[in-house]
């Protein structure tokens, strides 16, 4: 089983929208990771996103590479919720899974899941894989 961490591309700022939408440059970047991902042929069966606009948009855009996946918002993934729940519904799933969260939520998951593993890409993601003991590694890194 693999699980992509994505942290949100960049955001405009709560002064130009409080709902920080992505910017230009943020679209591009969340187009650029989905479109290095889909190069590897990792198309994940399922996409879950914090149900924030910036999360969501990111989401979207490896979406259109996986446009049968299940597509849907999580607790788990919101920048204040504590990496333990999301840790705990990868342990259940044996579907390959995409999310696409914020900081420092998406930094802790990955750290609690791969203790070695180094910092989290800015913008970025980390591709983990689980073996049949359920130990995880890192298998790919990639920053837009």
């Amino acid at each position: 089983m693999k699980a992509i961490l994505v942290h949100h591309a960049d955001a405009v700022g709560p002064e130009i929208d409080p709902q920080r939408p992505l910017s230009a440059h943020g679209r591009a970047q969340a187009a650029r990771l989905a479109e290095m991902l889909r190069d590897r042929q990792i198309l994940p069966a399922a996409i879950w996103h914090s149900g924030k606009l910036r999360s969501r948009q990111t989401a979207e855009a490896f979406l259109r590479h996986s446009p049968f996946a299940d597509f849907r918002m999580v607790r788990g993934l919101r920048p204040d919720d504590p990496p333990t729940w999301m840790r705990a519904d990868l342990t259940a799933e044996d579907r390959d899974i995409l999310l696409v969260g914020h900081m420092t939520n998406i930094a802790d998951l990955a750290q609690a899941l791969v203790p070695d593993g180094s910092r989290f890409p800015l913008h970025g993601l980390i591709g983990i894989e689980r073996d049949a003991g359920g130990a995880w590694a890192e298998f790919v890194r990639l920053t837009p």
